[in-house]
């Protein structure tokens, strides 16, 4: 099975907003198309998750996960930011981004930036 990585890390709500939108749409159509979804915020995306202005962002977020879609966020930025157990609670899964993007490589997944 193919796996797709949607990184979002950019923080203007454009490159936020159009992120979520894709892996949404991606998510979809995944079963059918065969390929495993998984989204990666880091950097700045990372901080706009506790921004409560970008409403259109963090809804979409948060509706990855309710659907089902892994999301991470870096550990370490998280610990750094002072919300590891608010992005724990959000149901967002932690990990460092040295080790995500090695797996990455490994797996042969696509990864798309935003």
């Amino acid at each position: 099975m193919a796996k797709v990585v949607i990184h979002i890390f950019h923080g203007e709500p454009s490159a936020l907003n159009t992120g979520v939108h894709l892996a949404e749409r991606i998510r979809q159509v995944k079963e059918e198309r065969g390929v495993e979804l998984e989204v990666y915020i880091f950097g700045p995306a990372e901080r706009a998750l506790l921004d409560p202005a970008l409403t259109e962002y963090n809804q979409g977020v948060d509706s990855l996960v309710a659907q089902g879609v892994p999301v991470y966020t870096c550990l370490n930025s998280a610990k750094g930011l002072g919300a590891e157990e608010s992005f724990k609670a959000r149901g967002l899964r932690l990990a460092y981004a040295r080790d995500r993007f090695v797996d990455y490589a490994l797996e042969g997944a696509t990864v798309f930036s935003f």
